[in-house]
């Protein structure tokens, strides 16, 4: 009987060898296809190119509200107007402050101090939708208000002033900027970056001594120990503005609501901030706009405001209201449970 050869030994291991060279091949096939993929991704498309490989960031930069350019204002007698208006609100103490070479009837701030880059700026609390939605029924009166009526009410709480003419030359060229502003925002429309950011509310009460923490880590060095800002050379308008004392903004302003406040701060402040890179962390901000808003500042008192006081907002800092929560909580959270309240109750 003839016996069958036995195939060498090294036949099998290469065999293995092979095997094991191919799923190493395809391994380093996936892996380098992979690192390719994660390179194209992080890369800043050209113009045109494939919009699956356009990031987050930049697809929020796309669809964000943006002024339009102020060097295109028209060389026309409409045009200076819009200037001029553009003049008011970046330099209203030059014009309407203590030393205003128009009128003396405010604090000596600046619209811009609160209204970023002259109200221009992405969640700045800018003028994006203020001609797109004027006239509006407003809660706070009761009733329908008209941009005059928005633009007084601001110089009266904010710049603790008096009221302008709605006739008068300011309060036509201050609307006429805005007009411009928000000249390519459809009718009854509200952008994104409109106004301020929006925070998640915290399970507890903002804190003011731990704000007072974040306002001398980030703040102090802009605004001083005592929040009452550093004045200009010129000693007409603030360098940094005053965020206490009698030259703020009042306890009728629209930024002593603590949600304004710290929405304002998170998307602004330090310094140099924006939205899409902010310093500070939710807490932080909810924390400084409580210390902020617990310094000394000029109180002023509208008796006809909330004439329906269910329409109160949550963080409303006066009562009376038509909850049960205390005055403390409504000024400093926390606020889910009266957000919670407030809802329309389903039948």
């Amino acid at each position: 009987m003839r016996t069958r050869r036995a195939e060498p030994e090294f036949l099998g291991r290469n065999n293995v060898i092979f095997f094991a060279a191919v799923v190493l091949i395809i391994l380093l096939t996936a892996v380098i296809g992979y690192f390719i993929y994660i390179t194209r991704l992080q890369k800043t498309p050209a113009k045109g190119t494939d919009p699956l490989f356009i990031t987050a960031a930049e697809s929020t930069a796309r669809t964000l509200w943006h002024a339009p350019d102020s060097n295109l204002i028209p060389p026309t007698e409409e045009g200076e107007l819009i200037r001029y208006g553009k003049e008011l609100i970046a330099h209203t103490a030059r014009y309407l402050g203590p030393e205003g070479k128009v009128k003396p009837i405010s604090n000596g701030m600046n619209c811009q101090n609160c209204h970023l880059s002259a109200g221009t700026k992405p969640f700045g609390n800018n003028y994006a939708a203020v001609a797109s939605t004027y006239p509006k029924f407003r809660a706070r009166s009761g009733g329908i208000e008209s941009m005059e009526k928005r633009i007084n009410d601001c110089i009266q709480r904010s710049l603790n002033g008096q009221r302008l003419a709605d006739d008068s030359r300011e309060m036509r060229a201050i609307i006429a900027w805005f007009q411009w502003v928000g000249k390519d925002v459809p009718k009854d429309s509200v952008p994104s970056g409109t106004g301020l950011s929006s925070l998640s509310d915290l399970d507890r009460a903002a804190d003011p001594v731990g704000g007072k923490s974040v306002y001398e880590k980030h703040c102090l060095v802009c605004h001083g120990r005592e929040g009452v800002g550093l004045k200009h050379p010129d000693s007409i308008e603030w360098t940094y503005p005053p965020l206490a004392g009698r030259h703020s903004y009042t306890t009728a302003a629209g930024l002593f609501r603590l949600s304004r406040f710290a929405g304002y701060v998170k998307s602004n402040m330090p310094h140099g901030t924006t939205f899409e890179n902010p310093v500070l962390t939710d807490e932080e901000a909810w924390d400084v706009a409580a210390y902020v808003n617990s310094l000394e500042r000029p109180v002023k008192v509208f008796q006809e405001d909330w004439p329906d006081i269910s329409k109160k907002p949550f963080d409303h800092p006066f009562g009376p209201y038509a909850d049960s929560f205390s005055q403390a909580q409504h000024k400093y959270g926390p606020f889910g449970p009266i957000r919670l309240a407030q809802k329309p109750k389903s039948k």
